[in-house]
């Protein structure tokens, strides 16, 4: 399917579905990054890096800016909001499941605790 096809939704989900551009999101939560660095620091060649920034780009995730001869490659954290909005419900599926394990292990470690 063609990317005009596709909902933005659609292409975010894409995006993140292969293992390296999830790598190159985890690199650039950490901080800006040029896409030599990104490429090194993935284990890509800049060519194959620069497919991935292309498709993490179309899809919202990423921004580049230019600094001199160099792209600088940042997270979009709007971008995210697709992902973060399918994720909510499950979050607190798992949210209630530590809370549940806190207060077995609070009354584990303190028998005569009460809530």
């Amino acid at each position: 399917m063609s990317a005009e096809g596709t909902s933005k939704g659609s292409q975010v989900f894409d995006a993140v579905s292969e293992g390296s551009r999830r790598e190159i999101l985890d690199l650039l939560a950490a901080g800006p990054r040029a896409v030599g660095e990104i490429a090194t620091e993935a284990g890509l060649s800049q060519p194959n890096a620069s497919r991935h920034l292309r498709i993490l780009r179309e899809a919202g995730l990423v921004e580049p800016r230019v600094e001199g001869q160099r792209r600088i490659y940042e997270l979009r954290p709007a971008g995210l909001a697709e992902l973060i909005g399918w994720v909510a419900p499950y979050q607190r599926l798992w949210q209630g499941s530590l809370d549940a394990l806190e207060h077995h292990l609070d009354s584990e470690l303190d028998p005569g605790k009460e809530d």
